[in-house]
């Protein structure tokens, strides 16, 4: 009996078993199946047609797998180990943006752009286009290690993004192109200036590489460098911009190929026509006034001498504040130096004419002071202050009229002179003095032209005719020289 329940309970259970898992299998079988969009429709009278794939569904190639970017070593060359690789330069000169005298420098703004070859970057194309990309994949290729030699700041713009342009072409031809901005020395030459040209230079070299590795020359010749027609300075006329190319030689590493960009600069004359050399003239015209002002004004004539000499000091100290320091002579500073030298000069000349005067003055006081110790007495009654000297016949005003009270009489013989000498001696003197009078009025007019021509020291007559006539023949050297 036991091993009869047995056996009926192991029954019941495998069957249960078998129950559920029935159960399950058509749980199964009753999921909705997923479209995948291949499912093929069948309808009557209709032939069975497949469905295209959706192709904006499908996932892209990214750019590396398309250019085999991680299938390389891109720290090396191309053909690394082989020849050297070509490198095409060409430039276009956006803007010179300023050109400083005192740093002796120069800022251009500028495309660059290098042509190679780099088979790693080859790919197929059925329709032979190029692929552009931006500068995030420069950081994950080679490209040429181009610097500019003598430059004190550069930068690539980064407004809005970098300004890093990179085209692939199917046959693995690469052009890299960058917008820089470039501030590079400019060994200056000022002996002319501001009457000069100036040729300022921008060089571009290969860091690493040398002419073994990497063969850097200008893409098209003299045609690869264009400018745009609108670049204009200030200061400066743009004459000529032209290309060259040549070795550069470093003792401790070789031979490297380096390129150069050239240009021309010619000043503009006017501005330093207008601010220096129109003042500095007529600085130098205006000390010559003096010469025309009576040497007994000295006030007039010192503060004209002192106001000139300044002001020309001052000019001199504008120029050479926006001039590098530099140890010769420029141009400007020869004609501001000399016109400096013709108005110190002016003032000099009155030193020199109100020396002389003085000494003149007391030369003639000393001979009048002799011709009165030398000549008679008057004992006609005047007092001692108005005693009157026949020597030079001058007679003041003031001494004619005290002898108005005087008798008119005719004059005396000298035989009876002799004889009343003693007894009217005042006679005759008063006699002279009545008949000089109408004869004075006359020599006080002449006396006053004389005076004026008096005053006039012979040097100012001089220096009216030199001064002018010898700063006219330094500018017409001076201009036939540096012009």
């Amino acid at each position: 009996m036991c091993a009869a329940k047995m056996t009926y309970l192991k029954k019941t259970l495998i069957l249960l078993l078998c129950l559920c898992v029935t159960g399950e299998c058509r749980k199964h079988s009753h999921r909705p199946r997923r479209w995948t969009g291949n499912v093929d429709t069948k309808k009557h009278g209709t032939s069975l047609v497949k469905k295209p794939p959706d192709v904006t569904k499908s996932r892209k190639m990214k750019t590396e797998h398309l250019l085999k970017v991680d299938d390389h070593d891109f720290t090396m060359r191309p053909a690394f180990g082989g020849p050297a690789i070509p490198v095409g330069v060409d430039v276009q000169v956006e803007s010179l943006d300023s050109i400083s005298e005192v740093d002796m420098d120069f800022t251009m703004t500028l495309y660059l752009r290098h042509y190679w070859k780099d088979e790693r970057l080859s790919f197929t194309s059925s329709t032979n286009k190029s692929m552009t990309f931006d500068g995030r994949l420069v950081k994950k290729i080679w490209v040429p290690d181009v610097f500019f030699v003598h430059s004190k700041r550069s930068f690539i713009h980064d407004t809005t993004t970098d300004n890093i342009m990179l085209r692939v072409f199917p046959d693995g031809h690469v052009l890299y192109s960058l917008r820089v901005t470039v501030t590079a020395a400019c060994n200056m030459d000022f002996s002319r200036f501001p009457l000069d040209s100036q040729t300022c230079t921008l060089e571009l070299e290969s860091y690493a590489y040398t002419d073994e590795d990497l063969m850097l020359y200008w893409k098209s010749g003299d045609e690869s460098l264009s400018t745009d027609d609108r670049i204009s300075l200030s200061q400066f006329l743009i004459q000529k911009f032209h290309t060259t190319s040549r070795l550069a030689f470093y003792s401790s590493t070789g031979w490297y190929n380096r390129l150069y960009i050239n240009f021309t600069l010619r000043r503009h004359i006017f501005f330093f026509l207008l601010q220096t050399y129109f003042p500095a003239t007529l600085m130098v015209m205006l000390s010559w006034v003096s010469f025309w002002i009576d040497r007994r004004a000295v006030p007039a004539r010192v503060s004209l001498g002192i106001t000139t000499v300044l002001t020309m000091s001052t000019i001199i100290t504008g120029v050479n504040a926006s001039m590098p320091r530099v140890s010769y002579i420029k141009a400007v500073d020869i004609y501001l130096w000399v016109s400096f030298v013709f108005v110190f000069l002016s003032v000099l000349e009155y030193a020199a004419v109100n020396y002389l005067s003085t000494v003149q003055d007391r030369r003639e006081r000393k001979m009048r002071e002799r011709a009165q110790s030398q000549s008679l007495p008057c004992t006609c009654g005047i007092s001692q202050t108005r005693t009157m000297t026949m020597m030079d016949g001058t007679y003041s005003e003031a001494d004619t009229n005290s002898l108005a009270g005087y008798t008119a009489e005719p004059m005396v013989p000298e035989e009876e002179e002799m004889h009343h000498v003693p007894e009217k001696p005042e006679q005759m003197v008063v006699h002279l003095s009545v008949s000089s009078e109408s004869t004075s009025t006359k020599k006080k007019k002449s006396l006053r032209g004389l005076n004026i021509i008096q005053n006039t020291h012979a040097i100012d007559k001089y220096s009216r005719m030199i001064f002018p006539g010898s700063y006219i023949f330094f500018n017409l050297i001076y201009w036939s020289v540096y012009c």
